[in-house]
């Protein structure tokens, strides 16, 4: 038997083995934190429903959920170009934002049910919505420093999908339970809980620095080359047409008989529409090239916008919210996939928080017309149809001008930054040739008097 040299010897310290037991990869710490997070949305989202959407008939609903949209929209136009870059660049900084939203999702629920009566209850849902949004934007910036390969990249983003599917259908069920023992208030309550027990999983997380230095030329050249450019303008598409689908059927389908129930139901296919599309993505991955999955995706949808179109009818809406978030959910994998092969040296967690920025706003523009104005069901279904349907053609244009050798056409919004710099520079060119009224002419030179350089003839005397 072998025996430490410290035994017997006085003030001698025993190292004791440490105990063993798995060890918790990072990944799976912000697995949990997006699990408990997750359930605590599906919280809130029935305790809006609720409150906001089937508390209100239509009409008044409407002016509601627009106010929702804008307020989530100008935080991500104004404050996230400015925070995010700096957050990335402190250790730990996106997990210190990971614990604080979470604190202020937990206070913001708790406020919502002291004042579920007044007027204070939209603004501190609206700070509420915010909030999410700038979990899921730091939750994409944080998984590239949590997986072991970047190989691991895509895969990790679907299970991360799959796991907010599952959790947050959990967390609505948990709330319609609350609220059938408790009402509104205990829907709150519990995603409070909720909420305090992400903060608490996410100070396990890792604290690494996102981004140490800002994009160099190299990393912004890749980002914005052909491929990246085109899937990126294509994805943002496909999140307008999620966001005018989810809106066109919350308030096109409250118009019917039973018109609650399908709303739930709707918003039930939805959930399912991604977990399918995010269980089966990297298997789909495996076998299928990124160009083609996400041209399959554009596809799919435009070919459920208008099947449904054609068939009409309340059935066709329901299932028109299933293929549209499925499809949604392989076009990210597929645009993530793309991102991390033609951007290898690029920061992928900042890079994907940037576009997860950009898509959240696609989101909510998309959201926007079917808001002010709900078009009749089969309507709405024919613009999602041909959203998607424009977006795959010029997507397959744009690729095969790229593999010609060829420009790739330029954005609308491009363009018109383009011509726009170009009319600034032809005005200012032509007031510096137009001189200003009043101002000060130089004199001209002086010309030669024709009479002093003509030769006069000599003087003659008279007689």
């Amino acid at each position: 038997m072998r025996v430490s040299r410290t035994a017997g010897v006085p003030g001698a310290r025993i190292r004791r083995p440490a105990p063993a037991g798995p060890r918790i990869s990072p990944f799976t710490r912000l697995a949990r934190v997006q699990a408990i997070s997750a359930a605590g949305d599906g919280c809130l989202a029935v305790a809006l429903a609720v409150s906001v959407f089937f508390g209100l008939s239509p009409t008044a609903a409407r002016p509601k959920v627009l106010l929702f949209l804008l307020v989530t929209f100008i935080p991500f136009v104004v404050v996230a170009p400015m925070i995010g870059p700096l957050v990335d660049r402190v250790a730990g900084g996106r997990r210190l934002v990971m614990q604080v939203v979470a604190l202020l999702r937990a206070l913001s629920l708790l406020l919502m049910a002291f004042h579920l009566d007044d007027v204070l209850l939209y603004p501190i849902a609206f700070a509420a919505l915010v909030l999410q949004k700038t979990q899921s934007i730091s939750k994409s910036a944080l998984v590239p420093s949590v997986v072991r390969h970047e190989s691991d990249l895509v895969e990790a983003n679907s299970k991360l999908g799959l796991v907010s599917g599952v959790f947050g259908f959990l967390g609505a069920a948990a709330a319609g339970v609350a609220k059938a023992i408790a009402g509104v208030e205990g829907c709150l309550i519990v995603g409070s809980v909720l909420f305090i027990g992400a903060f608490v999983m996410a100070t396990l997380l890792p604290s690494e620095v996102v981004a140490a230095k800002k994009a160099t030329a190299a990393e912004r050249a890749e980002l914005r080359s052909a491929g990246i450019t085109l899937a990126a303008s294509a994805m943002a598409l496909m999140r307008a047409s999620v966001g005018f689908c989810f809106f066109l059927l919350a308030f096109w389908l409250r118009s019917k008989e039973a018109g609650r129930a399908l709303v739930g139901l709707s918003i039930a296919m939805v959930t399912v529409g991604v977990m399918i599309g995010n269980a089966i993505a990297p298997t789909v991955r495996k076998r299928i090239h990124e160009e083609p999955i996400f041209i399959g995706a554009l596809g799919l949808t435009a070919a459920a916008g208008i099947g449904a179109t054609l068939l009409g009818g309340v059935v066709s809406g329901v299932l028109l919210a299933l293929g549209v978030n499925f499809a949604a959910a392989l076009a990210r994998l597929a645009f993530d996939s793309i991102v991390q092969r033609d951007a290898p040296d690029a920061n992928h967690g900042r890079a994907f928080a940037q576009f997860e920025t950009k898509f959240q706003l696609a989101w909510v523009l998309g959201g926007l017309p079917a808001v002010l104005f709900t078009p009749p069901g089969e309507v709405g279904f024919a613009i999602v149809g041909l959203i998607a349907l424009f977006s795959a053609v010029t997507y397959v244009i744009g690729m095969r001008s790229v593999r010609a050798g060829k420009a790739v056409p330029e954005t609308i919004s491009k363009r018109a930054r383009r011509r726009m710099v170009a009319e600034v520079e032809r005005r200012k060119a032509r007031r510096e040739a137009t001189p200003t009224r009043g101002a000060h002419r130089p004199l001209p030179p002086p010309q030669p008097d024709s009479r002093a350089s003509r030769q006069d003839p000599p003087l003659t005397r008279r007689p």
